[in-house]
């Protein structure tokens, strides 16, 4: 496979934010693109346009950023493409491969509605095709369509890279319009066009446009251009076996970002859904890049699992590093109103908490009390801060002021007041948690006494004793 020459592509509708299947795709498209050396190319179809926004395309370019699919050109927008697409059609037509049709959308309906109450597939009679139209005028202040002339016999035939051959006739498909009466192309019209001037070599996308597809097999050939190879990606299902939506816990990609989850995490999780490479689970963006292949994509829907998504995540927070997880915890701490000064260094609590949460708004609140003195719960206070438990954190306290700042040596001391107090590890520990971080549970004690640091340890102890 010559790489240099593979393109692939990823081209969302704005019409709404990006969402998980729109994600897997970009993903899919983008690793082909890379494992081969290709280019990817990102492109807008923005010709919706009641429902295309700027906020949607904004969400688009925020969420491929947010997941590193860098794209080497783009993004394109159809809208700014209309000449050129003005343009193609003029050439099927002056080749009598298109025609004008004029029947208006009541005509359409009212067809419809009698093709349908005679058990009939619903579709286009070719009433305006230039041998059914001989003779009749057309009507005074209808705005015509353009049609694509689709051939009659024969059949259209691919090999899909992940379903396999894939056989439509061409009886099935009627003449579908490629200008609208305004002049902005039909889905399948731009699409065609824009791949073809694109040089696209690999259509990789949902297998919702499995019937899209022998259409375009039809525009390409029209336009005397090669046809890509396709490949159809089965779709993302809940666990109700009903196509993935937002009552599935399916949200916006950039919803994930805001929940504290690791662009690492969605995407090892998005590799996984529908694709595999023996039993790896738990792989880098670099890793999925060199395994990556269209064979090993799954032909059977795949099953969007939220907690195998949080699991995956949790598995990046562990083996990421401190430095980087403390970046993108101190934002949403200074976002809560945190002063990341009054504490330890943000890598070193980092460190401590990294393996105990599963996103980063668990390991951002972990964090909270020890930039911001608690206030142990009443119910805390009466229950561990006993008499007995007081003397021992006053002695404890004074020997921490002379004790040499290491794990080793913290972890000595406090067994050295628990056995001058005739006393077990919990019934110290416990208080100096609740003392601490007003927490009964933490991570080690003597690595919490390390992190804190002494003056820190010895103020929060003053109150108590």
């Amino acid at each position: 496979m010559n790489g240099n020459k593979i393109r692939t592509r990823f081209a969302p509708s704005p019409t709404g934010y990006l969402h998980i299947g729109g994600a897997r795709t970009a993903l899919f498209s983008w690793a082909f693109a890379r494992k081969h050396g290709g280019k990817f190319i990102l492109r807008i179809e923005d010709t919706d346009l009641e429902r295309s926004t700027k906020a949607s395309v904004q969400a688009i370019l925020d969420a491929m950023h947010w997941l590193g699919l860098d794209y080497d050109e783009g993004p394109y927008f159809q809208m700014q493409r209309l000449a050129r697409y003005r343009e193609m059609a003029e050439k099927l037509l002056a080749e009598g491969k298109a025609y004008w049709c004029y029947a208006s959308r009541e005509e359409l309906d009212a067809l419809r509605e009698a093709q349908r109450a005679r058990g009939e597939k619903p579709r286009y009679d070719g009433r305006w095709r230039p041998e059914n139209a001989r003779g009749k005028t057309p009507p005074a202040g209808v705005k015509p369509v353009l049609r694509f002339r689709n051939p009659e016999e024969g059949s259209v035939v691919w090999n899909d890279l992940v379903k396999g051959p894939i056989e439509f006739a061409n009886s099935e498909l009627d003449d579908l319009v490629l200008l609208r009466a305004d002049g902005v192309p039909t889905y399948n019209f731009g699409v065609v066009v824009d791949d073809v001037d694109m040089e696209m070599t690999h259509v990789i996308r949902g297998d919702d446009h499995v019937n899209n597809t022998p259409r375009q097999i039809n525009i390409y050939r029209a336009l005397g251009a090669e046809v890509p190879l396709f490949a159809h990606v089965p779709m993302i299902l809940g666990a109700d076996g009903e196509r993935l939506s937002k009552r599935h816990g399916a949200v916006s990609v950039m919803q994930y970002e805001q929940d504290g989850y690791l662009p690492q995490g969605l995407l090892n999780y998005l590799a996984r859904l529908g694709w595999s490479h023996g039993n790896d689970e738990v792989f880098s963006l670099e890793q999925f890049v060199e395994w990556f292949d269209l064979e090993h994509i799954s032909r059977s829907p795949a099953q969007f699992n939220p907690e195998k998504l949080l699991w995956l995540n949790q598995q990046h927070l562990k083996a990421g590093s401190d430095g980087e997880l403390a970046v993108l915890v101190e934002k949403r701490l200074v976002a809560a109103g945190i002063d990341i000064l009054a504490g330890p260094p943000l890598p070193l609590v980092v460190g401590l908490y990294k393996e105990r949460v599963a996103t980063l708004n668990e390991l951002a609140d972990a964090m909270h009390p020890f930039y911001a003195v608690p206030k142990p719960a009443a119910e805390l206070v009466a229950q561990h801060l006993t008499e007995a438990a007081r003397e021992a954190l006053r002695e404890l306290r004074e020997r921490l002021a002379a004790t040499e700042w290491n794990r080793a040596a913290l972890s000595q001391t406090l067994k050295d007041v628990v056995a001058a107090r005739g006393m077990k590890l919990p019934q110290v520990a416990i208080p100096l948690r609740v003392v601490l971080l007003g927490q009964t549970q933490t991570p080690s004690i003597d690595a919490l006494l390390e992190v804190f640091g002494r003056d820190a340890v010895l103020q929060r102890l003053e109150p108590y004793i």
